[in-house]
């Protein structure tokens, strides 16, 4: 029963074409995890990491603000401003995410590993840290849809399946 509510709430979603503040497809919940790994979730400014800067609250390196099409004024002002590096590891995601389980662990190893990081074994250290995390554990059963409205992408959270199929 519940199953049929939630996929009636996913088509009233479809039909407005809601879109979150930063749009992309990695949940809220996940992108804060991962901001919580990276810097504590404070904009640390930059550090020296593997032979070049890291900044800000994801650790973004210049390239991968590149990336994701050089939002802001600059990269280190956009990696220590939240809603810009939010916004950021979503565009990174979009462009690169394509071949990565569309999940929180596919997100997280993406932005770890760059390109392809979600099949990377040298990025389940990582997936591993961020699910130990007060709070973060619990990411692995969440999927995401995404689906064309209007000619916008939209995403939402699909964990039902896994509670009642």
């Amino acid at each position: 029963m519940l199953r049929h509510g939630m996929f009636f709430l996913l088509l009233v979603v479809q039909a407005q074409c809601n879109v979150s503040e930063n749009s992309g497809p990695v949940q809220a919940h996940c992108l804060e995890c991962i901001c919580k790994v990276e810097s504590g979730c404070k904009a640390i400014g930059c550090h020296k990491d593997v032979g070049s800067l890291s900044c800000g609250y994801y650790q973004i390196k210049e390239g991968y603000w590149i990336d994701c099409g050089k939002p802001g004024k600059d990269w280190k002002s956009c990696a220590d401003d939240y809603t810009c590096a939010s916004q950021c590891v979503q565009n990174y995601m979009i462009r690169y995410s394509k071949s990565c389980p569309q999940t929180c662990e596919g997100f997280a190893r993406e932005h770890n590993g760059g390109p392809r990081g979600c099949k990377n074994p040298a990025t389940l250290g990582y997936w591993k840290r961020l699910k130990s995390i007060k709070g973060c554990g619990d990411l692995e059963t969440l999927r995401f849809q995404t689906t064309w409205c209007k000619g916008k992408r939209v995403f939402w959270l699909d964990f039902y399946k896994n509670l009642y199929y």
